[in-house]
């Protein structure tokens, strides 16, 4: 099971590259602009996702972050933004390659105020940290179409074709 989680780690990390990389075509008007998204704009939405990442490895690492508001902004600027969440995908993908056997285990935190102990399943919160971040890259994409860029493959089979997905394809064969 954890090739399947190195497989969404490598595949995250593609496809946070492509939505960065559109991103960078925007200006920073069109970057900010509240185009009526959860998180409202491209700016914002990216910001949470660091955040929540982040959060989530520190939750698997067992420390107990501070609680903090999930629209959180932590970069201002997109440069800034840009080289934190290459950082992250770094940390993600070296988390879960050192995983191993312990994604079968389960992992305790204390969240809420007052502070509740939480203890869950690698594997599952895994599979929510994952589709939590394919859900907003999603939101972004529709942002960027609004904005006339052009439509980004985004799927997990477009990864699996490519040099870096494939060894995770031959692997599943």
């Amino acid at each position: 099971m954890s090739s399947h989680y190195r497989m969404f780690a490598a595949y995250n990390t593609w496809a946070n590259r492509l939505v960065y990389d559109a991103a960078a075509t925007l200006s920073d008007e069109e970057y900010r602009r509240d185009l009526g998204a959860f998180f409202r704009s491209v700016h914002e939405t990216l910001n949470h996702v660091l955040f929540a990442d982040r959060l989530w490895l520190a939750r698997f690492a067992g420390e107990n972050p501070a609680p903090g508001a999930l629209d959180t902004i932590l970069y201002d600027d997109f440069a800034g933004l840009r080289a934190a969440r290459e950082q992250t995908d770094a940390d993600i993908v070296a988390f879960i390659g050192g995983l191993g056997d312990a994604v079968e285990g389960t992992f305790s935190y204390k969240r809420g105020n007052p502070p509740q102990l939480y203890t869950d399943r690698y594997a599952i919160t895994l599979s929510h940290f994952f589709n939590h971040q394919t859900h907003h890259r999603g939101q972004i994409h529709m942002m960027l179409t609004v904005l006339d860029r052009p439509s980004l493959a985004l799927d997990l089979i477009y990864f699996l074709r490519t040099d870096e997905g494939k060894p995770f394809a031959q692997a599943a064969a």
